[in-house]
């Protein structure tokens, strides 16, 4: 009561104004600065986020492992949740009832799923599909899988969406004489080793970088090169062309033999539309600093970038 009738008086000897103004005055300054440390706290972005990944050991689970201690240098702590893969990403991320915040989901996967409320951050990496098969000679087309074991990737997983749009474009479909077998990678690597299958379906969003090399190394086994791989980009067009060049997995041992030509649809980072602008601005930071580097399948500068597919771009991105 003291503070009110003291500030009173400041206000009408300093600034000339009545008792009534001046009470207004003190009035209005007192809600405003309410207002303001009501704002900063309601608005200030919250200290934890989850993303969500893949399987342990995937590309998709290390790049969030690095995200987390990037974002942790800036007081944010990142929690990391396990997946089957970028189906199950984009189903968990439009649930308004599971409480994920950002996740990795490749191109292509969206079918059948409301995406209207999430944004896309940018696109960071290519996602590129081996297909390895057993056999003594060069296969050089897909439709050359017709009656055999293929193995085609986990229910909910890129690499199952992906192979299927594939193997139907050759027109192999569920039912037919080709046995479509759903597996997970490791699973499908253990098949094509023992003989159990003559073709496995692979991707980074659900295998480790090891289970590549071992298959690469693997004498009976081949990797699969796309001769017709501009065609596929001009048929389905979240694809892209991409060259594993050769001796580029292993100098020595000349591995691979010869260029290899993949197909690979883009990973976005996708995020709730809600997501706090701050925290927009750190993982966009966060994957300029993981991805912007030259690697073996892109060049410096190519990631992240504002390729929109089929999630609009988030505009503080």
């Amino acid at each position: 009561m003291l503070f009110r009738l003291k500030l009173q008086s400041m206000f009408t000897e300093v600034f000339g104004l009545g008792r009534a103004a001046a009470l207004s005055a003190i009035v209005l300054i007192l809600a405003v600065l309410a207002l303001g440390i009501f704002l900063f706290f309601y608005l200030k972005p919250p200290s934890t986020i989850t993303i969500i990944s893949g399987p342990e050991g995937s590309a998709f689970r290390r790049t969030a492992e690095r995200y987390a201690q990037i974002l942790k240098r800036n007081g944010v702590n990142l929690k990391i949740l396990p997946s089957e893969g970028s189906g199950d990403n984009i189903k968990k991320l439009s649930d308004p009832l599971s409480k994920v915040d950002v996740g990795f989901v490749q191109s292509g996967v969206n079918n059948g799923v409301k995406t209207d409320k999430l944004v896309s951050l940018g696109s960071i990496s290519y996602q590129p599909l081996f297909v390895f098969y057993s056999s003594a000679s060069h296969m050089d087309l897909l439709s050359q899988l017709i009656g055999k074991r293929v193995a085609v990737g986990e229910l909910g997983s890129g690499t199952h969406t992906l192979s299927l749009t594939l193997l139907a474009a050759n027109g192999i479909e569920p039912g037919g004489p080709t046995k479509l077998l759903e597996m997970d990678s490791n699973q499908a690597a253990e098949a094509i080793l023992k003989g159990k299958v003559d073709a496995v379906f692979l991707m980074g969003d659900s295998v480790s970088t090891a289970l590549i090399r071992q298959l690469l190394n693997t004498p009976f086994i081949r990797l699969f090169s796309f001769i017709q791989a501009a065609a596929y980009t001009r048929r389905i067009t979240y694809l892209n062309k991409i060259t594993l060049p050769r001796g580029s997995i292993d100098f020595g041992k000349d591995t691979p033999a010869d260029d290899v030509f993949l197909l690979a649809p883009t990973v976005e980072l996708i995020a709730r539309e809600n997501l706090h602008p701050a925290l927009t601005d750190l993982l966009i930071e966060a994957a300029q600093e993981v991805h912007s580097a030259a690697g073996l399948l892109r060049r410096k500068g190519e990631f992240p970038a504002p390729i929109e597919q089929e999630i609009r771009i988030s505009g503080e991105a």
